[in-house]
């Protein structure tokens, strides 16, 4: 007698008459996990889909709130839900798609002292995060306790999608064994992404973990999908196990998760017994600014001698800018810089702090000594000193 109910029969008609599916392979479903890092722009269409196929349990690991700013792309929300919880949000709507599928929610950063706990559960893992620091704590998690890793990522308008570690296959660190240097690469909150993208990515994101549930089809382990939304074209690079892989390799140096905001050069998000966070993120920072510091320095300069530098685009200032500052973007600057006093006090910003602290570090380089990057940049500041001023 099938696990499944004459409705759940009826819902999945269209994947039981599928060869390859069938019933069996639709009860396989009902009996398989997943666990979802993320419920952005990835981990929408992810959980929407798994969950209208049938996948009898989806966790979601994200410990975000829902803004108006996510709605251009995270499609599981939206402008009902703005200020909640992202799980109270994501779980209402995959209840309403699929109530027959289990929701479970960990309202919680993932990180080196949690990660194998949380992920232990499940039998494979769909990574959606879009910064380096998790992105490598998932890898290694899943290659520690062996489950396979279905990977995407966006940015701008090109997509990446692989599964690694799936029956021996390379791992993430087999593509790129470091992380790259604090800054190099912008994030999707710097560099834009279009706002389907994720819907595409995350599709084939799904497509992959339900092929791996079921045991299906050629899946994407060994190579790198990657896809062009401007051209719509999709190329592929071939991927081969590292046999000298610090992690999976054949002699393995790493054989526990470490403290990865440190490994990728950030300051560290775990917490010591105390539920204090360790020492290296609560010293502050000489380099930066608050944003309220920056509204007391504008205050006392306010007769015109403000010396701040935008390093943003032009089409940036056009949503909000700091009044009387300086616009160089920073591609621009190696070639600009000699326009600013170096023997003045300069503050640098850009929308949230990361091309700004590119910027100092590159200042500093050239003699520039008396600088700081505003913490959070002109978001953050928009948001605790400045409501008229737009945020994006």
């Amino acid at each position: 007698m099938s696990i499944l109910s004459p409705n759940e029969l009826k819902r999945y008609d269209r994947h039981i008459i599928l060869p390859e599916v069938g019933l069996k392979g639709q009860e396989r479903l009902k009996n398989s996990s997943v666990l979802l890092v993320g419920a952005g722009g990835l981990g929408s269409p992810l959980a929407m889909y798994l969950a209208a196929a049938g996948v009898g349990r989806i966790g979601i690991v994200d410990f975000d709130i829902v803004d108006e700013s996510n709605l251009q792309r995270q499609i599981i929300h939206g402008q009902s839900t703005i200020g909640q919880k992202k799980l109270d949000s994501a779980k209402k709507r995959l209840l309403d798609i699929n109530p027959n599928t289990e929701v479970i929610c960990h309202f919680e950063p993932l990180l080196s002292d949690n990660a194998l706990k949380v992920i232990e559960p499940y039998d494979l893992v769909a990574d959606g995060t879009d910064n380096f620091p998790t992105r490598y704590l998932v890898n290694d998690a899943c290659v520690l306790s062996g489950k396979a890793n279905v990977y995407g990522s966006i940015f701008r308008f090109e997509g990446q999608i692989s599964v690694f570690n799936y029956k021996g296959g390379p791992c993430y660190r087999c593509l790129f064994s470091e992380p790259p240097p604090p800054g190099l690469v912008p994030s999707c909150a710097e560099g834009g992404v279009f706002g389907v993208l994720p819907g595409v990515v995350g599709c084939l994101q799904a497509t992959e973990v339900i092929k791996v549930l079921l045991e299906i089809g050629d899946i994407a382990s060994e190579r790198l999908l990657i896809f062009d939304a401007l051209t719509m074209k999709f190329r592929q690079l071939k991927l081969r196990k590292n046999k000298d892989c610090i992690l999976c390799g054949e002699n393995p140096s790493v054989k526990e998760l470490v403290d990865y905001e440190i490994f990728c050069g950030m300051p560290s998000r775990n917490k010591d017994m105390n539920g204090d966070t360790n020492n290296q993120s609560t010293i502050a920072n000489p380099n930066e600014i608050s944003p309220e510091n920056l509204k007391k320095y504008i205050e006392k300069n306010s007769n015109g001698e403000l010396n701040i530098l935008d390093v943003r685009e032009v089409y940036e200032t056009e949503i909000s800018k700091i009044e009387d500052s300086v616009l160089i973007p920073l591609g621009d600057l190696e070639q600009r810089y000699q326009e600013l006093d170096a023997s003045k006090e300069w503050i640098v910003y850009c929308k949230s702090g990361g091309r700004s602290g590119r910027a100092m570090e590159f200042l500093q380089s050239k003699g520039y000594n008396k600088i700081k990057n505003l913490v959070g940049g002109i978001n953050d500041y928009a948001k605790k000193v400045d409501a008229n001023l737009s945020t994006y």
